[in-house]
This record gives C-alpha cells, structure tokens and sequence, in this order.
C-alpha cells in the first residue's frame, strides 16, 4: 500500500487523556529493546488519544492511539504501544516509517457542542466508547513538541519527532468496554486530565 513520505503534515480534531495506573494493570504490551516503563509509586503513565485528521492534511482518517511514558536511557520519552486506525495508507505508512503498531478498525468520531463521542470496534477487540466534555476553553493557540521512540519490524529502534499547535479546552472523559477487554485497564480508572485540542496543526517524522 503506498503512502506519503515522512513527515506527514496533518490537522484536525483530538481528545487527549492522561491516565496514571497500577503498573500491575498494563497489558502486555511489547516495547523497544533498552525501554522500559516509568514507574513512579507502582503506577505508569499513559496518553489515550482519540484523533480525527481531516482533509487539509497528507491524509484524512480516524485514529485511537495509546503511549507510554518510558525511559530510554536516562532519558524520559514516549513510546505508542498500540493503535487502531481506519485507513490502510496510514496503516502501512505508520509501521514501515516509524515502527508504529498500527491495526485496522472501525472508528467513528462526532462532536455536538461541547461534547465529543467516539467509539472504536475491531476484530478482536470488545467496543471502546469515549465520551468528553470540555470544562474550559482557553482563548489561544499553544505548541508542543514530543519524541516517541519505537521498533521497525527489522528490529532497527526509531526515533519520531512530533509538533503540533491546536486551541485546547480542559475538559472531563470516561472510557468504556468489556470488563475483561484487553483495554479494560481504561474503564477501571478514570484519566488524571483530559483535553480537546481543535483545529491543530501537526507534524510528524523529519
């Protein structure tokens, strides 16, 4: 499957949650030789993103994407232990390119007001619901960089950088699914902070 060469500039709409968990809760998820977790008083650090890239990018699609906050070295990073997205380009690209563990699934994003929904099903995998709400908007657009750092199927390690500006708004999100789901973890704790970045501008790889 073809793809756009990196970096991809994207845009469009997001829910951001951070969540701090039992680090006895996380599935096993694999991560690149030499990372491990970060582990501050036996919890992990997670970031759910719930993502919708609209047209105006190198690509248009849906995506639920899960990180971790690791240590590689002495240096604290991140590193995306699963994801789901419902378009084949980015699928390929995202693996190939950087490493990414990209699986196909069926996601459906929609915003009424203040409120964003969005639920994800794939083969597999029990249905993943969120629901958010905004709590305060703020009036400006703000930067962030970060660095994710993964494995190519040849075993070679990746680094990704990543930029984005966006208007954000502080908010409140629930995750729901089976209590026996792989994701399960998500629906037992509620996230530590949310956030809705709209109408961001992105930039990944280099």
């Amino acid at each position: 499957m073809p793809f756009p060469p990196s970096p991809w500039h994207l845009t469009g709409d997001m829910v951001v949650s951070l969540w701090r968990v039992p680090a006895d809760d996380l599935p096993p998820w694999p991560l690149p030789r030499g990372v491990r977790p970060w582990v501050v008083r036996r919890r992990a650090s997670l970031l759910t993103f719930w993502v919708d890239y609209r047209p105006g990018g190198v690509l248009a699609y849906r995506e639920f994407l899960i990180a971790m906050a690791v240590r590689h070295g002495r240096r604290l990073t991140g590193s995306t232990v699963a994801a789901w997205v419902d378009d084949e380009q980015s699928l390929a690209g995202g693996r190939a390119l950087w490493g990414i563990p990209k699986e196909q699934g069926a996601i459906t994003l929609g915003a009424d007001g203040r409120r964003i929904r969005g639920e994800l099903t794939a083969a597999g995998l029990p249905s993943v619901r969120v629901a958010y709400r905004d709590v305060l908007r703020l009036p400006l657009r703000l930067p962030a960089r970060a660095r994710l750092v993964q494995q190519r199927a040849d075993g070679t390690e990746c680094r990704v950088p990543m930029r984005i500006s966006g208007r954000p708004a502080l908010g409140r999100s629930r995750v729901t699914t089976g209590a026996d789901a792989p994701l399960s973890v998500l629906a037992r704790h509620r996230p530590l902070l949310s956030l809705a970045v709209r109408e961001f501008r992105s930039r990944v790889g280099s």
